[in-house]
């Protein structure tokens, strides 16, 4: 029996979200992913996943009602920023509740058995955002939301998330720090925007050892990704023992991107990818969701996303 193909979440409403004029998180990073897989005869091999909007309690597990609120608000009045980074667009609020739904239905989808993994291609990205504040780009925390969807939904009762965006996922970290259920990796440029993921953040309470950072200097490629991943990420996910494994991906960490400083390859992404695809075939039956995150060079990403589906597939 054939193991089941590969999700690919994709909803044409995430493109009616609109950050302003020269915005580098910009709806043509949707298009330029999804033409390059169907120029590459990989969209062909993909199940496409069609979200549904997000559900207002998923959304609540993690963030403030009240700022959900204020957040549907804003965007009824748009186009408004929301801080010099973050703006919203008449489109903003279906396109933001469509991509945290996207993570819920590729959460469903992997434990149903329908997708052996599956990446979540919408935007906006989710990392940057607090319980009761949006920023870096970011909305609602899509992959904090698929994580408690997973625990609450489908009684899955730890969650794996590695976070290889250049940027620190300060709004995952916060949402997740108290929480023993839910081990937080991080590798990021440091010293670099938010400002958060120092390596001594190590999380609070009960969750004290399952928040881990991995800052590296600018200029780290994929010796050093590489490297990391087989001494420290790959062992503390083993000996974490999660049910689900989420990746928060972004592909600025690109050597090619206009917004950071790193070194990472096209094939750096496909290595990484594999390490944890290995690992979630020891662990949790291969089950893998993948979410964008950041990059913001077209051709970059485009050519990395490839690279990292082609791994989930193999």
């Amino acid at each position: 029996m054939s193991a089941p193909p590969v999700g690919f979440v994709w909803h044409d409403r995430c493109l009616l979200h609109d950050n302003g004029p020269g915005h580098p998180e910009r709806p043509q990073r949707l298009t330029a992913i999804r033409d390059h897989l169907e120029r590459r005869g990989v969209l062909a091999r993909l199940l496409v996943l069609t979200p549904e909007p997000a559900p207002l309690e998923a959304l609540a597990r993690v963030h403030d009602e009240a700022y959900v609120e204020a957040l549907r608000r804003v965007c009824a009045r748009a186009p408004v920023r929301l801080d010099p980074d973050t703006g919203v667009s008449e489109g903003s609020w279906a396109a933001a509740l469509l991509s945290a739904g996207g993570g819920i239905a590729a959460v469903d989808a992997v434990i149903a058995g329908r997708a052996r993994s599956a990446f979540v291609c919408t935007r906006p990205p989710g990392h940057h955002a607090e319980r009761d504040r949006a920023m870096g780009f970011c909305l609602f925390n899509n992959i904090a939301v698929a994580a408690r969807h997973a625990q609450d939904r489908h009684g899955v009762e730890r969650v794996a998330i590695v976070d290889w965006d250049v940027h620190h996922g300060n709004g995952t970290q916060h949402m997740f720090e108290d929480d023993d259920t839910i081990l937080y990796i991080s590798t990021h440029e440091w010293p670099f925007y938010p400002g958060t993921g120092a390596r001594g953040e190590r999380g609070h309470g009960r969750g004290i050892g399952t928040t881990i950072n991995l800052p590296l200097p600018a200029g780290s490629g994929d010796d050093e990704y590489e490297r990391l991943f087989e001494t420290v990420v790959l062992p503390a996910i083993e000996s974490f023992e999660p049910g689900l494994l989420l990746i928060s991906a972004g592909f600025d960490a690109h050597e090619a991107d206009p917004l950071a400083g790193m070194a990472l390859t096209t094939g750096g992404y496909a290595t990484l990818t594999t390490l944890l695809r290995d690992a979630a075939r020891r662990l949790c039956e291969g089950r893998i969701v993948s979410m964008l995150e950041g990059g913001y060079d077209l051709g970059a990403l485009a050519a990395s996303v490839e690279a990292h589906l082609r791994a989930l597939m193999d």
